[in-house]
């Protein structure tokens, strides 16, 4: 059956297919009595049936007092009446709402649908290859809004979402329009004093609101549903509307106390009113950046920079400074380096010198966030020779500070040491407690890496000195470097509390620059300690985030390249030379040496015993004089290994001066107390004889290390053994079509109809890391498609995942 309205059809359904001649006839003769009682005839005497009446939000009166009658009737058949509507839809004098409220109580139920929750946004958006944040929030997790808005590949709205909701706008009296076109161009909610100033709306104007799905809060205030829609009504308006609308009510905020700037800013911004943003966005910027809410703080500054044609050089030069340091922290260096030159050039124009230097020592410092290390270097020596030309002030302390931190980066620790104790000798380090706890970070970072214990007391005040003062970049990177001067020292202990509360810290504070450095180093402690799926989780979130910086990069690259080769992986090769090349520009050892060490155990894997010398020699020489200890011999051990270390160094840690010693049994127990298997494997590869390679292929399948088990292997029947362990079903039988372990569990993946991206957050990798995976598959099983793969899979027994040993 079906009844027309407004040119919407309206389907009931009766699920056992045709209908009997009578009610045929009775439709064709559009006698309404007639339609209902063979309706009831045909349940009555028919089998069992469903009968479902959809969208009875737009449902005319023909078809509800259809509904009426069969739900009143219904207990008399073998028959289950289904209705749907949008609840959204109904005003409270909808004629739905009355027909639902006479309804037989006795058999009702009612199955409310309610919103998707933040998990289900989370996984409709991973599947679509997008992040999740914000969607949930903006779509009010209504399931046509987001899977729009995932449709259409950005954040903008869609036309179908717009579409859908001018056409219910459209139902709207002028009265109601006007309320609602209002309301539109306010976020979140219109306070009743608000709309009762801005137009004094009558009831039915606020009824017919309502009516097309808009909230109504106890205390009168009005507000879309969906932030989703109430965008898409506002961006339908001229623009002239807009601003005429957004001039109205910042003018009756503008009267009222205790408006937040970010509000009044807001609405500024619709009106095109220079004066008033440049007037309350610095201030909404500030308060942002007090609590911690960086990414505001930075809209906020870039908003009043929108408006500052006409503003004075000073004040202009401050808004630059300003959104730099928030651009720096929520991890957008390049934009900050670029907001500091602006400030530079008019400090330089207008001949203040003082205001020059500082400048220069901030770009010093975010020159070496995106690895320019020569940059750096160069700007920090401007900056001290252009302050110390001044009387000595809190300026001169900071430029000497970032002198030391910058040698404390080099792992130059007693230049480190010699400008921290320069900048504590100042006044202004003591009278400033920010400057005295950026001196005793890298006072305290350089002791404890030189091997002075006394330094992690400098570090840890320093820290609490930041949580005191709510100095939140200097507690983030205090943080840091207790954690990461403690992992490189295989405290793992101390180093993953130290991560775990300076992510937590940081996440709280929008730090974004310093979580994703944080996470990159909680990657590699998961690698040494055996989490490897944890490790490549950590690493692929700092990858994938769209502004890494390089410092973030370099560590999170090499975590990765380390996990395919030893996974035997496709593609290790290109996250490690990303890399190298990053890191290259650096010229620290603190980034060279961990890769160098990763290039050499991929290396080995790869039977290229040459180029290990190659990767390692040059990070090695740079960690000679003066350097830590862990580093150094972690680089020694690789050139002991293959006959390329000479004189035999001393200083190293204990399982590297071990190991160099000749005592590799002892090196290998050493690694085993730290918990690091994969070096005690690969000492007991390096130098055991059968039985300590057999217990190194033990670990490195316990590990899922298939490239580092395929080499013992091989390694094992050059030794002539002939009973090797074939390890267990899920990481070593052979795969009839050369599958490694990870390639076979793509593959099952792909069978089960799981797209690239879905599969990418199924594993916790990238994407890219997917594309390579179905690469290899398509290419090993010599088909052209992902069709031909999975209908191959299908057809072949189950076989284990991994290459043949």
């Amino acid at each position: 059956m079906r009844y027309s309205r407004r040119g919407r059809s309206r389907r009931c359904t009766i699920s056992r297919g045709k209908h009997k001649k009578a009610l045929l006839a009775a439709i064709a003769a559009g006698n309404r009595e007639a339609i209902f009682t063979a309706a009831l005839d045909e349940l009555e005497r028919g089998p069992p049936a469903l009968v479902v009446l959809e969208d009875m939000h737009w449902a005319d009166d023909a078809t509800l007092d259809l509904f009426k009658f069969l739900s009143r009737r219904i207990h008399r058949t073998h028959a289950l009446l289904v209705i749907t509507y949008r609840d959204d839809e109904l005003g409270p004098r909808h004629p739905l709402r009355f027909v639902l409220g006479e309804l037989p109580r006795g058999d009702l139920r009612r199955l409310r649908l309610v919103p998707l929750s933040e998990s289900a946004v989370t996984e409709l958006a991973g599947d679509a290859g997008r992040p999740a944040a914000g969607l949930r929030a903006l779509t009010g997790g209504n399931p046509f809004f987001l899977t729009e808005l995932l449709a259409a590949g950005t954040d903008a709205v869609p036309a179908t979402v717009r579409d859908a909701v001018l056409a219910r706008a459209l139902r709207l009296s002028p009265a109601a329009r006007e309320i609602a076109e209002l309301v539109s161009v306010v976020p979140g909610r219109a306070e009743s004093w608000l709309l009762e100033q801005a137009l004094q709306p009558d009831e039915a104007g606020i009824e017919g609101c309502l009516g097309i799905g808009m909230l109504r809060g106890a205390d009168g205030s009005l507000a879309f549903r969906h932030e989703l829609a109430r965008r898409a009504l506002q961006d339908s308006l001229p623009q002239g509307r807009q601003q005429s609308l957004h001039a109205r009510v910042l003018t009756i905020l503008a009267g009222r106390h205790g408006i937040p700037s970010a509000r009044l800013a807001h609405h500024a911004d619709g009106a095109r009113d220079a004066a008033e943003v440049l007037r309350h966005a610095p201030q909404a910027a500030a308060q942002a950046a007090a609590v911690g809410a960086r990414r505001e703080a930075a809209s906020h500054y870039r908003l009043a920079l929108r408006y500052a044609a006409g503003l004075a050089p000073e004040p202009l030069a401050r808004l630059h400074e300003h959104l730099a340091y928030e651009c720096y922290l929520t991890d957008q260096v390049e934009s900050a380096i670029e907001e500091r030159r602006c400030a530079l050039e008019i400090w330089r124009t207008l001949g203040l010198r003082l205001q020059e230097g500082d400048t220069l020592r901030w770009l010093s410092r975010f020159s070496w966030f995106v690895g320019r290390r020569a940059e750096a270097d160069q700007y920090a020596a401007e900056a001290v020779a252009v302050l110390d030309s001044l009387p000595p002030g809190p300026e001169l302390a900071m430029a000497y500070s970032n002198r030391a931190q910058l040698a404390m980066l080099a792992s130059d620790a007693v230049a480190a040491i010699d400008w921290a104790q320069r900048t504590l000798g100042l006044p202004a380090t003591a009278e400033h407690p920010e400057i005295l706890c950026h001196a005793l970070n890298n006072l305290g970072t350089a002791r404890w890496s030189a091997g002075d214990g006394a330094g992690q007391a400098d570090l840890e005040r320093s820290l609490a000195l930041a949580l005191a003062g709510r100095f939140h970049e200097h507690a983030a990177r205090a943080y840091t470097n207790l954690a990461t001067t403690a992992v490189t020292q295989h405290r793992y202990s101390e180093g993953q509390r130290y991560l775990g509360e300076g992510l937590a810290y940081s996440e709280e504070h929008d730090l974004y620059a310093w979580r994703l450095y944080l996470l990159a180093w909680r990657a590699r402690v998961r690698l040494e300690v055996g989490d490897w799926n944890g490790a490549s989780e950590d690493a692929e979130a700092v990858l994938e985030h769209p502004r890494t910086a390089p410092i973030n990069r370099i560590p999170a690259l090499t975590v990765v390249g380390s996990l395919r080769a030893r996974r035997g992986d496709p593609d290790a090769s290109s996250p490690l030379a990303e890399a190298r090349d990053l890191a290259a520009a650096t010229g620290e050892i603190q980034r060279l040496g961990p890769l160098a060490r990763a290039c050499a155990d991929a290396a080995w894997l790869a039977g290229d015993r040459e180029r290990i010398t190659r990767e390692v020699q040059p990070a090695y020489e740079l960690a000679r004089p003066g350097r830590n200890s862990w580093m150094k011999g972690e680089l020694a051990v690789w050139l002991h290994r293959v006959g390329a270390l000479t004189p035999p160094p001393a200083e190293l840690a204990e399982p590297c001066a071990l190991e160099c010693a000749g005592d590799w049994r002892g090196a290998a127990r050493a690694w085993q107390l730290l918990g690091c298997r994969y070096e005690q494997a690969t000492v007991l590869a390096w130098h055991g004889g059968e039985r300590e390679q057999l217990e190194a292929l033990a670990i490195a399948e316990q590990l899922g290390a298939t490239a580092t088990a395929n080499l013992l292997r091989r390694q094992l029947r050059v030794r002539g053994v002939r009973r090797i362990p074939r390890g267990s079903r899920s990481s070593t039988r052979g795969h009839p079509h050369g599958l490694t372990r990870r390639e076979a569990e793509v593959l099952r993946l792909l069978s089960e109809g799981l797209a690239n991206s879905a599969i990418a957050t199924r594993l916790f990798v990238s994407t890219k890391t997917v594309d390579h995976h179905v690469s290899a598959i398509l290419a090993k099983l010599g088909v052209p498609s992902r069709t031909e793969a999975v209908a191959m899979a299908r057809s072949q027994p189950d076989e284990d995942s991994s290459a043949p040993g």
